[in-house]
């Protein structure tokens, strides 16, 4: 590595709501990476929609972008004179992103270093990808007793999903990577099949009781 040079960090690959999930590390207040899975992460690619745009007026330049992949939403800022480089990227785009994962007032965002227009069609190509990767990851169900506590543990996420209407299939992958998604899929049919949960749309979950 020659002077002036200095290695960046990997940029990795993940869907926002992975991301939403991490755990944010501090030092004292200065916020050093979100932490998932034993991974520590400080940046990610990312593609979505762009579903909502915010640019300021005045001396105080800043832009806000909501970008949305299926599996959740999360804000893209840019600051100062940066807000330059990204004045074409608009509402309704598919984009890849790479940039700095932030935490500020409890919220995670990241600072994009560059946007990509891409076709729509790259999302789904993602969204398989990080399936085949999650599918190679993961680990069967070797007891009744650890199918019992997957099944307390999928029903917990939907019960506590309540005040907010429910919630999304693909949330609840997300938050149980470690196993797969066809056992997941399969314990989320049986419960259906119960009665104990019911969907008031397609892939949306709600507690019955």
């Amino acid at each position: 590595m020659t002077e002036g040079q200095f290695k960046r960090n990997t940029a990795y690959k993940y869907r926002i709501g992975d991301i939403l999930l991490g755990k944010p590390i501090f030092d004292n207040d200065k916020f050093l990476f979100i932490e998932l899975r034993e991974r520590k992460i400080s940046r990610v690619n990312v593609i979505g929609n762009i579903v909502d745009k915010y640019e300021s007026e005045g001396d105080k330049k800043y832009a806000f972008f909501t970008l949305d992949d299926g599996s959740g939403q999360i804000k893209l800022k840019v600051f100062g004179d940066d807000t330059e480089k990204f004045k074409n990227t608009q509402q309704g785009q598919t984009v890849t992103i790479i940039g700095t994962v932030r935490n500020w007032n409890n919220e995670t965002y990241v600072q994009p270093e560059g946007i990509s227009e891409m076709d729509a069609k790259y999302l789904l190509v993602r969204k398989l990808e990080m399936e085949k990767i999650r599918k190679e990851t993961s680990r069967p169900i070797e007891t009744r007793e650890e199918a019992v506590a997957v099944k307390d543990q999928i029903l917990g996420a939907i019960k506590g999903s309540e005040d907010d209407g429910g919630i999304d299939t693909d949330q609840i992958i997300m938050k149980f990577r470690e196993l797969s998604t066809d056992v997941i899929n399969e314990e989320i049919k049986k419960l259906l099949e119960e009665g104990t949960i019911f969907e008031p749309r397609p892939g949306r979950l709600r507690y019955l009781g």
